[in-house]
């Protein structure tokens, strides 16, 4: 079970100062019901995420279709009592590497920043040089090399014309679902 501390503003908290855990290792009743609240919450960012992205996500079946089926309700009394069942559900999973999956999706892991940052400096070397083409070559054969090199010289061309940077951003994209 995950913790309540990781989403609540008390996550600065040790295990000592956490009052609602005893000496014997009972859990308060508040201390449960924060638990379940973190986890509908979590239910609550895995519903607004696209199938696709919960298809990465690697759920179990049934929660998967729970939470497909929350985005297809319309009546706010569905949609709680759906949630309500999410999380549930939820209990039963270990949240951890949902919520690791969940910070890659944002944006937010480490890894995620770095090959973002990795792509932009590709990016512009590819644009910068033309030895750096070669070397992109020789590491990704599997890239479409004719839609790269046009894309490279719009961009080029878009710089020196100083229009928005629109197959750069294209450029970006072919990076990205090349290494990706």
């Amino acid at each position: 079970m995950i913790p309540a501390r990781a989403f609540t503003p008390h996550a600065m908290q040790s295990p000592a100062e956490d009052h609602d855990t005893f000496e014997d290792g009972h859990v308060s009743k508040t201390q449960r019901k924060n638990e379940m609240n973190a986890l509908q919450a979590l239910g609550v960012e895995l519903v607004k995420l696209s199938r696709e992205h919960l298809k990465k996500m690697d759920l179990p079946e049934r929660l998967f279709l729970e939470l497909l089926e929350a985005q297809r309700l319309t009546a706010n009394g569905a949609i709680r009592r759906q949630m309500q069942f999410i999380g549930k559900l939820m209990r039963g999973v270990d949240a951890d590497p949902i919520l690791e999956k969940l910070a890659a999706i944002r944006g937010e892991s480490a890894t995620v920043k770095a090959e973002f940052h990795a792509l932009e400096r590709w990016r512009e070397r590819l644009l910068a040089d033309d030895a750096a083409f070669t070397e992109w070559q020789s590491l990704h054969p599997e890239a479409d090399t004719q839609q790269m090199r046009q894309l490279i010289r719009n961009a080029r061309r878009e710089a020196t014309e100083n229009k928005p940077p629109k197959s750069s951003r294209e450029l970006f994209r072919l990076l990205r679902e090349t290494t990706g």
